[in-house]
């Protein structure tokens, strides 16, 4: 008998192909919510189940998983939608799916830096409304990327890939996190232990720290105003580090030139404002989304979800 699973969200074609071919599935494609998972497993007598970050997991609902279910496995490489202590304390092994994200991730957060510079949104509107009058040599004008300074919060995998590409359009990087990097992992960007001494010298600021306790609200009006007048934002990590009124505040008062959002502190009802302000790029929570990176994530969670139920570790526990 092939083991059960169940599938909580629609996921890429390759991946599902592959859980037909393996697993035991009763998959539709639809959006689940924790009952509707909650009721599949159940009817299901599920031995694994797979999800992604669309739905919160908390305590109690960890707590509703049968415990014929051997394996939690989300496809996302964030895990702030898990309340890992809960699932420690229950034993349930849970993993994600690492790495295979980093390049699309970046790819993205760098499109949405050129588009806040060149004033990508705007551009596009022009063209799509007809093109109605040429532009004068002082008109429309956006700010050059070469030669500017980016500031990145957090220089882990996805945050390197930005910086590798900052120092492609010959950027200078400077970076904060909670520890500083060996100059393998630097490559050259310049280390502030302090966050906020950084903001000052920063033309552009990049996101890519985790969501949770530690960085919430972390971009906030004092934060905002410590990067100078004429700054572009971006953000390519979790919405939950935005105080979003404090950022839709200096996008209005000209203390920022531009952003570029992919995520945003409400998914899918984000903040209506900013899709009012032209001088901000806006994707629908889409780093990761192209075919080679989706199947990647796909494939991962299926290793680690055969790996335990085989009886092997998990190459992607996500606790310990």
């Amino acid at each position: 008998m092939k083991p059960r699973l169940i599938v909580s969200r629609q996921i890429a074609a390759a991946v599902v192909d592959r859980i037909h071919a393996e697993y035991d599935c009763p998959y539709e494609g639809k959006e689940m919510t924790v009952d509707d998972v909650i009721a599949a497993l159940t009817a299901h007598k599920a031995d694994a189940l797979m999800i992604t970050s669309h739905v919160k997991w908390d305590a109690a609902a960890i707590a509703r998983i049968p415990d014929h279910v051997k394996i939690l496995a989300t496809c996302s490489v964030g895990t702030d939608h898990l309340e890992i202590p809960a699932l420690k304390a229950r034993g349930l092994p849970a993993t994600n799916t690492p790495d295979v994200l980093t390049e699309c991730t970046a790819d993205l957060a760098f499109m949405l830096l050129l588009n806040a510079f060149r004033r990508g949104y705007e551009y596009d509107a022009i063209m799509r409304d007809g093109w109605k009058r040429g532009y004068g040599l002082g008109e429309m004008l956006g700010l050059r990327a070469a030669g500017k300074t980016l500031g990145i919060l957090g220089l882990g995998r996805i945050g390197r890939a930005m910086a590798q590409r900052a120092r492609g359009f010959g950027m200078r990087v400077l970076y904060s996190g909670p520890r500083r990097l060996t100059p393998d992992l630097e490559q050259g960007a310049e280390y502030f232990a302090d966050f906020r001494a950084m903001l000052p010298h920063c033309d552009a600021l990049s996101l890519h720290a985790p969501g949770g306790a530690g960085t919430a609200g972390i971009m906030n009006a004092e934060t905002f105003a410590l990067l100078p007048k004429g700054a572009v934002f971006v953000n390519a990590s979790r919405g939950g580090l935005v105080d979003e009124d404090a950022l839709v505040d200096a996008l209005t008062s000209g203390h920022l030139f531009a952003a570029g959002l992919d995520v945003f502190r409400s998914e899918p009802g984000f903040d209506k404002r900013f899709a009012a302000l032209p001088n901000v790029f806006l994707c629908p929570h889409m780093g990761s989304a192209t075919v080679e990176t989706r199947n990647a994530m796909g494939f991962r969670a299926l290793d680690n979800i055969a790996a335990v139920l085989a009886g092997r570790p998990a190459p992607d526990m996500i606790w310990s």
